[in-house]
Parts: structure tokens; C-alpha cells; sequence
């Protein structure tokens, strides 16, 4: 990236957690690997984080995106990577559709 910034702006992330109605603190709660809230808000915000942060993130999104699916449908679930949650990621696609949509709860 050829920004000497390390604030990227409001991160898909952000639109996808909206979307599946999931507050940090849930996502803090869902986690396994000890991600706490500062880490979440910064992913949220934008502020630029290590590979290794940016998929843990997307474990702990794809866990409780999870939790809100019914059992029946989670089979059709299709799991988030890093590149789909961060604008700033290698190999992000910003005309990627969620394929997910269909499986939100109304």
C-alpha cells in the first residue's frame, strides 16, 4: 500500500457485524482465542493489524455468525477469510457479494 497511513477507514468488518446484528462485546464473548474489545474496535474502525489479528478476527466472526444461524442451515454456512473482512488485506475483492445473505434470520 502505498499510504503512509495506518488508518484504513471503516473496514467491511464494520457493515458485516451491522448486518448480522453482532455488538463487540458479543464477538468478545464468542471468542476462543482471547480477542478483547480494543482489538475488535480497532478491526471495526479501521486501524491496521497484523495478519495474525486480522485472522483471528475472522475465526471469532465466523463463530458467531454461527451462533446466529439455525442448526439446520449451518450446514450451508460458508466461512469468512481476512480478505473479505479488511479492505487492506492481500487479495481483497471489493465487488465480493456475502454468500451468507440468505441464511440471516429476518
Amino acid at each position: 500500500m502505498t499510504d503512509t497511513t495506518r488508518d484504513h477507514g471503516t473496514q467491511p468488518l464494520d457493515g458485516l457485524l451491522t448486518r448480522w446484528d453482532i455488538s463487540n462485546h458479543q464477538l468478545v464473548e464468542t471468542s476462543v482465542e482471547q480477542l478483547n474489545h480494543k482489538q475488535v474496535q480497532r478491526a471495526r474502525k479501521g486501524r491496521q493489524l497484523t495478519l495474525h489479528l486480522m485472522q483471528k478476527v475472522a475465526r471469532t466472526v465466523n463463530d458467531a455468525v454461527l451462533a446466529k444461524i439455525p442448526k439446520d442451515k449451518q450446514p450451508d454456512f460458508k466461512p469468512y477469510t481476512h480478505k473479505h473482512l479488511f479492505n487492506y488485506a492481500k487479495d481483497h475483492n471489493p465487488a465480493w457479494t456475502d454468500p451468507n445473505e440468505a441464511l440471516r434470520q429476518p
